[in-house]
Parts: structure tokens; C-alpha cells; sequence
């Protein structure tokens, strides 16, 4: 089986946000849906501080309890594909909202308005895109919930070209925001395959699950300072 997790490690990350950028301009989202978001807080004691940076997105849960809420609603809008990537059919979604509060990392949003311009002025080529050409994923809809995707549409491109062994390796077939770190902070790839960076990196620098006693179990890992979780 393959299983794509993510690894974050917040030692090394210095907050440029490269990644919350890549990804706005990737999925076509704006500062009031952003999926991946940038967290920083305060660490050590005064005078001795520094400042910690954490992104938070998705965590593409093994347990989502934004599936379990719109299962529970009707909608079933909200599916895990074998893979592991949670994901939500804009056109099956009621606008309901209950999956926002389900879940424990306050994920999903259901913005007003959609597909806006990042620029008041002009689009940027990648607004440029016809609708036809687009991912389904990236044609959004008004008061309908969104959240990141493991960029979906590129890990889907190498798996219908069997070349699923190139993802997390290859720029195209791995998501945005992992592709942009300048400091190596970020890794993704396939957590049933032994040898993969990600599997190196949870069991060499014990990554955690942030949240985990919610039992959600997320796949999403952070390296965080010390070590001790």
C-alpha cells in the first residue's frame, strides 16, 4: 500500500512563508481562505527568546471527523481516497459549515466569495487558466467548505503515469509547498515505504502528530525542538 504523510520540521523552518505563498498561488486561493497557514509564538524565557514558526494545513486525518460530521448531515461531500488524502466534492457540499468546528486543527473554510484575483488590478497567469482546464479541485464555490488537498491534482498526474515512485522526489509530482523550502523544513512522501524520507525522518528525529490525543490520527508530522513530545 501506499500512504502520503507529510513532515515538518519546525527546528529548521525560518518562518519565510515561501510555502503559505506557493500554495495561494497553486490552488488559487486568497487571504480568507488560505490553506496553509503560518503560526508563530514566542519560545524560551526573557531575556533568552527566539521566535518558533509552525504551518499549519490539512492534516489529511486516518480518522477525519469532517468526514464523520457530513457523513452524519447527508452530504457525504467529504471522502479519503486509498492514498490518504482527504478530499471535498464542492458540488456534493450543502454549505452547512459543521466540519469546521469538527475538526480539532479549525481546517475547513467556507469563504463568500471564491477564485477572486490575488492582484486588485490583473490576474497572474495562473488565474489566467480556463475553468475547462482546470483541476475540479480549483474551481471553487461560494459558501461551499475547502481546504488543502496534498495538492491532489499533481500526486493524481504521477499516479496516471505510473511514475507514483517519482512523488515527493520530483517537483511536479509533489506538493507546492514542499517543492519551495529553502531549508529543506519540509518532506512528503509514501509512510509504508521504509526507505522514504518521510519514514527516515519520523523515526531518526521522532516526529510527532500534533493533537494526536483526539484520536483522529493525522498525517501530518512536526519536528519540534527538543524532541520531547
Amino acid at each position: 500500500m501506499t500512504k502520503f504523510v507529510r513532515v515538518i520540521d519546525t527546528v529548521k523552518c525560518m518562518g519565510c512563508r515561501a510555502c503559505v505563498a506557493a500554495c495561494q498561488v497553486e490552488n488559487f486561493s486568497d487571504g480568507d481562505s488560505q490553506w496553509n497557514v503560518m503560526v508563530e509564538h514566542e519560545v524560551g524565557s526573557y531575556p533568552n527568546t527566539s521566535k518558533a514558526f509552525v504551518t499549519m494545513g490539512c492534516m489529511h486525518c486516518e480518522d477525519a471527523p469532517c468526514k464523520t460530521v457530513c457523513d452524519e448531515v447527508g452530504a457525504n461531500a467529504i471522502s479519503k481516497n486509498e492514498y490518504g488524502v482527504v478530499l471535498i466534492d464542492y458540488d456534493k457540499c450543502i454549505g452547512c459549515g459543521y466540519c469546521a468546528p469538527a475538526c480539532p486543527y479549525g481546517v475547513p473554510k467556507s469563504p463568500e466569495k471564491t477564485n477572486d484575483s490575488l492582484y486588485p488590478t490583473e490576474k497572474t497567469s495562473y488565474e489566467k487558466i480556463p475553468v475547462d482546464d482546470m483541476s475540479p479541485l480549483h474551481v471553487k464555490q461560494e459558501n461551499k467548505a475547502q481546504k488543502c488537498t496534498f495538492c491532489w491534482h499533481r500526486l493524481e498526474k504521477a499516479i496516471d503515469a505510473g511514475k507514483i515512485d517519482r512523488i515527493g522526489k520530483d517537483p511536479e509530482f509533489t506538493p507546492a509547498c514542499d517543492v519551495v523550502c529553502s531549508v529543506n523544513a519540509r518532506a512528503f512522501g509514501d509512510i509504508d515505504d521504509p526507505n522514504s524520507e518521510v519514514s527516515k525522518l519520523i523515526g531518526e528525529k521522532k516526529a510527532a502528530q500534533l493533537k494526536k490525543e483526539y484520536g483522529t490520527g493525522p498525517q501530518v508530522f512536526y519536528v519540534l525542538e527538543g524532541g520531547d513530545y
